[in-house]
């Protein structure tokens, strides 16, 4: 059996996925990126390895995408997020669903990749200049609510009443939710509102792309159920989350060198 490694090298997060000639996934692993990049992919990639009883050499291609993808001096090749999270959604979309549309959240950008029936990347867009629409903007307005960005979720589903937030910027949606927190408006309620404000951001980009059914979603920001409830009634359309969110794009760049390399299946 022959082995396709792929490394997507996030700002947040460096992720490692090992697939076979047959596209099957063997594994997949997730760290902190931390402040050296390359060190941690190549960290992480070998703790994969051993965890599946095998090499770095074993690997026929090693295929690096993401923020930092041009840092991974042991991939044989580096490509593009877009055709990385398109390959990855193909794959890890639920029940075989054919995908029209990724949304890709991510700590630092945010992408829409319009998929053709072929499989081909039709269109995209694509938000990598302004921390809103991305889950940074999470990132900073939890830290003022003082909850942890992994229980906003769960959260913004207690909302009773959701608050609006006007600013689609960061730095004033900050200011305003200060300001809903001195006036005593409840947690969940301001939560709910900051997702309809990142999803209004998000769907805004999407329309403009061009969305089509069926609409996957991966990265961080699908494993945040909140998000994804807002992002389907901006959109009024049902959104899956794939199998393995935040590894899509580690997962399709290894796929990409299944394919660049022949793997059968």
């Amino acid at each position: 059996m022959e082995y396709y490694g792929g490394i997507d090298a996030g700002s947040t997060y460096i992720k490692a996925a090992i697939v076979d000639d047959k596209g099957g996934i063997q594994g997949c692993k997730v760290v902190p990126a931390g402040i050296d990049c390359r060190g941690t992919a190549s960290e992480v990639f070998g703790e994969l390895c051993d965890e599946l009883g095998l090499s770095p050499f074993d690997m026929h291609a090693v295929i690096s995408t993401g923020y930092g993808r041009r840092l991974i001096d042991f991939a044989s090749k580096d490509v593009t997020e877009i055709k990385a999270h398109a390959a990855g959604g193909i794959r890890t979309a639920p029940d075989g669903r054919r995908v029209g549309t990724i949304i890709d959240i991510g700590g630092q950008d945010s992408k829409v990749i319009i998929i053709d029936e072929e499989g081909q990347t039709r269109n995209f867009a694509m938000n990598d200049k302004c921390a809103a629409g991305t889950g940074r903007f999470l990132d900073v307005l939890s830290r003022v609510l003082k909850v942890n960005v992994e229980d906003l979720g769960s959260l913004s589903l207690e909302a009773k009443a959701p608050c609006r937030i006007n600013s689609l910027c960061a730095v004033f949606a900050e200011s305003e939710v200060i300001s809903l927190l001195a006036r005593g408006k409840d947690r969940a309620d301001i939560i709910a509102g900051i997702h309809m404000s990142l999803a209004k951001r998000v769907s805004g980009m999407a329309k403009r792309a061009g969305v089509e059914p069926e609409v996957l979603m991966t990265g961080g920001g699908a494993l945040n159920p909140g998000l994804v409830t807002a992002l389907e009634d901006e959109l009024m359309m049902d959104i899956h989350v794939a199998e393995n969110p935040q590894l899509n794009g580690a997962i399709g760049a290894a796929l990409i060198g299944r394919d660049f390399n022949g793997g059968t299946g």
